[in-house]
């Protein structure tokens, strides 16, 4: 169950608290806003959302495969305002019971779990019906060039540097054909400014367990 990258683990850790200082803390922020009750959060990382929680959330599950993230999520759990239990799991297999989350919560991981549709049909296993899945993802770009330039970052060195990472997914298809429904949704690019890189298109939204 146990996913190591202990290099990418400690650079992506401190990468984070740059990113947050940049503007992610505010997406962070509004990832969340709003929820209610139980939570699942995939892939919670080193566990930056948790300070974000609204009140409303009476628990949050935080699973993360990496150890020295998940340990660093651990350490991140008391400081959260909600009730945070960090769990050892994978997207593709969660340790939750069918139907027994309010909402799930994915935040720069569709990128990089092997199979999208595998960890998306498990997110809507453990949804409850209406139940809503927030999401913060990099995606494919809009534009032809910049898509051939993700194309190429991904059969190149991209994945093989930062933990299985592709750019050039089409997470919001992705999440309709698992059978959302897409309720909200912002696009736009993380850094705002400055050249686009290839993990430059970012989405932020929410979609309800039809």
């Amino acid at each position: 169950m146990a996913v190591s990258h202990p290099i990418f683990a400690r650079l992506f850790a401190r990468a984070s608290v740059a990113m947050d200082q940049a503007g992610v803390a505010g997406h962070r922020a509004r990832l969340v806003a709003g929820l209610r009750g139980r939570v699942v959060e995939v892939g919670a990382g080193n566990g930056r959302n948790l300070a974000h929680y609204p009140a409303s959330v009476t628990g949050v599950l935080a699973v993360e495969p990496e150890p020295h993230l998940r340990a660093l999520a651990h350490a991140a759990a008391p400081g959260a305002p909600v009730p945070v239990t960090v769990a050892a799991g994978l997207a593709e297999e969660l340790p939750v019971a069918d139907g027994a989350a309010d909402a799930v919560v994915v935040s720069l991981v569709l990128c990089s779990v092997p199979d999208q549709a595998v960890a998306l049909r498990e997110a809507r296993r453990v949804l409850r019906p209406g139940g809503e899945l927030c999401f913060y993802e990099h995606v494919v770009a809009a534009t032809p060039g910049l898509r051939r330039a993700q194309r190429l970052a991904d059969a190149t060195l991209w994945p093989l540097f930062c933990a299985g990472c592709h750019t050039a997914r089409d997470t919001v298809a992705a999440i309709r054909a698992a059978g959302f429904e897409v309720t909200a949704l912002d696009r736009f690019r993380f850094p705002p400014t400055g050249l686009p890189a290839p993990a430059s298109p970012h989405v932020l939204g929410a979609a309800i367990r039809a």
